[in-house]
């Protein structure tokens, strides 16, 4: 990772120059406002093909490895990133087979050409899909939220309160730094008659029907609708179907402890928001 870097990635991270119309960028169905997520069920792509999962937060994506809910070998954000831009299961950015247009497109741009000349002065500013996800995923790797009250130490009593029944019920999976063990599991019996059998699509092992990674839970309450694909529209409910026996006053507790994994600095951090400059000139 370099500044330079850094910098190209987040101009591509909001560029819908990197979609097949023009209409979707990363941004699109990352918002900042939502954690990097987009408070969908999922999001249509370009064709208006409806998505196939929920779209993940992305605090902290640098060190959750795999990175997607059900696709083991998803485990570095340079080869993660083709999935919505050059993937077709579900179409999203719509690029498939055109990896070779986002070059020629970006090559218009004389600004373009001098921040890919400063970030790849190693193959001689090269623009092309490869450099384009280097740049994408240093950008990415600076989305780092570590700013919660669970972080700074400052949970209110109900939230220490939900802590306690946190670690008692839920940590065995959402566990670590970022609430998540990054192991694929199922919760309650294997269905096959549904559309999405999750790592199955991926191993065809039947014993991995219905597994999808845990998700982290940095800014799970910024992140809904909640489940691998957006069914749970409370958290309550995205509780509920773990199959706690907690009562309401506490599921209260659990859900206060939740909210304190917020961190509201994140989501209006403004070397994370679309780029006012680019070269010296308004975007």
């Amino acid at each position: 990772m370099t500044a330079v870097k850094v910098e190209l990635g987040r101009r591509l991270f909001y560029d819908a120059d990197l979609s097949a119309d023009g209409t979707m960028c990363c941004a699109t169905c990352h918002e900042q406002k939502h954690a990097f997520a987009d408070g969908n069920r999922t999001h249509p792509g370009v064709t208006d093909e409806p998505g196939r999962r929920n779209v993940p937060g992305l605090a902290n994506v640098a060190w959750l490895t795999p990175l997607t809910f059900a696709d083991p070998a998803a485990t570095t954000l340079e080869t993660q990133v083709t999935a919505p831009i050059l993937g077709n299961h579900p179409v999203e950015m719509g690029m498939a087979g055109r990896d070779a247009e986002i070059g020629r497109r970006l090559g218009r741009d004389n600004c373009c050409q001098t921040m890919f000349a400063r970030a790849f002065p190693e193959n001689g500013g090269r623009i092309d899909f490869a450099n384009v996800a280097r740049a994408l995923a240093s950008f990415e790797r600076t989305l780092v939220s570590h700013g919660s009250a669970w972080d700074r130490q400052q949970l209110d009593p109900d939230a220490q309160a939900g802590s306690a029944l946190f670690a008692r019920d839920c940590a065995s999976c959402h566990s670590g730094p970022n609430f998540t063990d990054m192991a694929m599991h199922r919760i309650g019996a294997a269905d096959p008659r549904l559309a999405d059998q999750g790592l199955f699509g991926q191993t065809g092992i039947d014993a991995d029907r219905d597994k999808f990674r845990t998700p982290s839970l940095r800014n799970v309450t910024l992140t809904g609708p909640w489940w691998h694909d957006g069914s749970s529209r409370s958290l309550d409910e995205a509780i509920a179907r773990h199959g706690l026996s907690h009562d309401a006053a506490k599921v209260t507790l659990l859900i206060a402890f939740l909210e304190g994994l917020s961190d509201p600095e994140f989501t209006r951090r403004k070397s994370l928001a679309m780029p006012d400059l680019a070269c010296g000139r308004r975007l």
